[in-house]
């Protein structure tokens, strides 16, 4: 289907063996979509994965982790995770994201 109300997808843990990401997901053939929530003081533990993925802060704010390099973001900007690199982050403010991952093997988020 290619028109979506995201109200209408439920929500679920979109990768709970990395994060505490709570979210509804858009999966297509090549690429998945998904707004994500986070609660301040949590995030995503130091991980890689062959997906390339990139997340947009819509509120809130977090320190970002990309193999050594640490950076706080907050709404307008953006953290950009080549395919295999460690990261993680941290939430410091109740934060809503969109995070756009590839798809590999099948699968998007849900790794």
């Amino acid at each position: 289907m290619p028109f979506y109300d995201l109200d209408d997808i439920p929500e679920e843990l979109v990768t709970p063996k990395h994060s505490t990401a709570l979210g509804r997901l858009i999966t297509g053939e090549q690429v998945e979509f998904g707004i994500l929530r986070f609660k301040a003081g949590e995030g995503a533990k130091m991980h890689s994965h062959p997906h390339e993925q990139v997340v947009y802060m819509l509120r809130g704010r977090m320190r970002v982790t990309l193999d050594s390099e640490v950076m706080e973001i907050g709404p307008g900007q953006a953290a950009l995770f080549p395919s295999n690199a460690p990261h993680k982050t941290d939430v410091l403010e109740d934060a809503e994201v969109v995070s756009v991952k590839g798809i590999v093997g099948g699968v998007g988020h849900r790794i």
